[in-house]
């Protein structure tokens, strides 16, 4: 199931000031009227290097909000309030997001979220937002039909019960005690067990301020959300969120909606998906000749120019791919990026990333244009010689040079001869090749014995490419 963008529900903020903050004499629970009035959810804030609140469906939120009506026991949330009064959440923002969501009838497409994103709201996160409500509204009811219902003439039993529960249960809450290196330090040993960070999430939160994190936190929003980038310039402020929105919309727009139904789709899959922030800091590190080990070799982008930049040349490259640009290749998605199933392919994008740089470095260009339909005809129909490549090396990230390299074996030997087959042939018997092997299972199976999404995508992909291919 899909997940709910609650990230603007609970604002963020830098905490790093100075001096201890003592938890005595401080409230032990928090209850539903803490986030409908008074003097809590106005100055709730998360750490500004909290992932981002992301992480949960529909259905986990729906137990979560479930669950609380209930009285049954729920984690203690943890809180860290620093001296100017605020209060930042240690541990705990997807569950206090959930309720918080719930109250205010917003699930990433509400007041808060619209204020949050500006325009930048799009239709993929509008439609999961609408049919999480659909169901929360379903199963539970809307928070505010649930407060009116003692007021109303014709008693709702169910509803007035619900009432009785919002009134009685709280969230316990424990306190860090100690200065925002304490509070940090507590942070990110908390959310390292038992559900753990992303890898790559933890490494964009613990090297936030380097341009190229700073940079992927952009693009992934479109310039929108939460500001990464506010200690910069009011200049380099606006050229951050002015970039990475253009190339935010070259990667990600339109939607992508399954089954595959169109061949206009987008170059980087789902937004709203695991594999997007990873995809996105690898497109700007690619870009940029950034290594693997940027957390011990990149210094803090100070002043915004190197994430300015890096915005500029990962910009040049989205350019390159598929744009509207003069120097566009307008490589089709559905060729470069996705399975025969509609599926996208966050290894075949690694692979051609860095396929672009090299044919930019060696000046070959001219030579891909020249068998680039036979080249496109091969990745559409071998692209399991590629699989057994990411196999040998253990992942997309060993195998990218690799794959590059067969890449241009391939469009040499279509040069010489534009017999896909044959070129395969010498290749493959090339020491450096000679483990692949080529396919001898029938590509003929029954599509329609399991009419999935999958197979629905596959049928309308197939006949697409084959008149693209002609």
């Amino acid at each position: 199931m899909a997940k709910v963008n609650l990230d603007a529900i609970i604002p963020r903020e830098d905490f790093e000031v100075i001096g201890n903050q003592n938890s005595m004499n401080l409230f032990n629970s928090i209850s539903i009227s803490n986030f409908t009035g008074g003097f809590f959810y106005p100055f709730l804030r998360k750490p500004d290097f909290q992932r981002e609140t992301n992480e949960w469906d529909a259905k986990k939120i729906l137990e979560f909000i479930e669950s609380y009506i209930n009285g049954e026991l729920i984690p203690a949330i943890i809180l860290w309030r620093n001296n100017s009064g605020l209060y930042f959440v240690i541990d705990g923002a997807h569950r206090l997001s959930a309720l918080i969501s719930w109250i205010k009838d917003d699930y990433g497409d509400g007041e808060i979220s619209k204020k949050f994103y500006g325009d930048s709201i799009n239709d993929e996160h509008r439609d999961i937002a609408d049919k999480t409500r659909k169901l929360i509204n379903k199963k539970i009811g809307r928070y505010q039909d649930i407060i009116d219902a003692p007021n109303k003439e014709i008693a709702d039993e169910t509803l007035i019960h619900k009432a009785k529960n919002l009134g009685a249960y709280s969230i316990q809450v424990q306190w860090v005690d100690g200065d925002a290196k304490k509070a940090e330090k507590s942070f990110f040993k908390i959310n390292q067990q038992p559900s753990k960070i992303d890898p790559t999430e933890l490494k964009i939160l613990e090297s936030r301020k380097k341009g190229n994190c700073i940079a992927a936190r952009a693009i992934i929003r479109g310039g929108q959300g939460h500001k990464y980038w506010s200690d910069f310039s009011a200049e380099i402020q606006a050229e951050i969120q002015k970039l990475s929105k253009e190339i935010h919309e070259i990667i990600y727009n339109p939607t992508l909606k399954t089954p595959v139904k169109t061949l206009d789709i987008p170059l980087g899959g789902k937004l709203v998906s695991a594999q997007s922030l990873p995809l996105i800091l690898e497109f700007v590190n690619t870009t940029n000749n950034i290594g693997i080990n940027f957390a011990e070799n990149l210094n803090d982008d100070l002043d915004g120019s190197e994430t300015i930049r890096y915005l500029k040349n990962a910009r040049k490259l989205a350019w390159r791919i598929n744009s509207v640009h003069p120097s566009s290749l307008g490589l089709h998605p559905i060729v470069y990026f996705y399975s025969n199933e509609g599926k996208h392919k966050p290894a075949s994008f690694y692979f051609t990333l860095s396929f672009i740089k090299e044919l930019e470095k060696k000046n070959k260009y001219n030579e891909f244009i020249e068998v680039r339909g036979k080249f496109e005809e091969f990745l559409l129909n071998h692209d399991y010689l590629i699989q057994q490549m990411t196999r040998k090396y253990r992942g997309a990230y060993a195998a990218i040079p690799h794959v590059v390299e067969f890449y241009f074996e391939i469009i040499s030997k279509l040069k010489i001869n534009d017999n896909i087959n044959d070129s395969i042939d010498e290749i493959i018997k090339l020491p450096k090749f000679n483990y692949l092997t080529l396919s001898t299972i029938s590509d003929e199976k029954d599509i329609f014995s399991n009419f999935t999404t999958d197979t629905k995508s596959e049928v309308f992909i197939k006949e697409a490419t084959s008149v693209h291919l002609k």
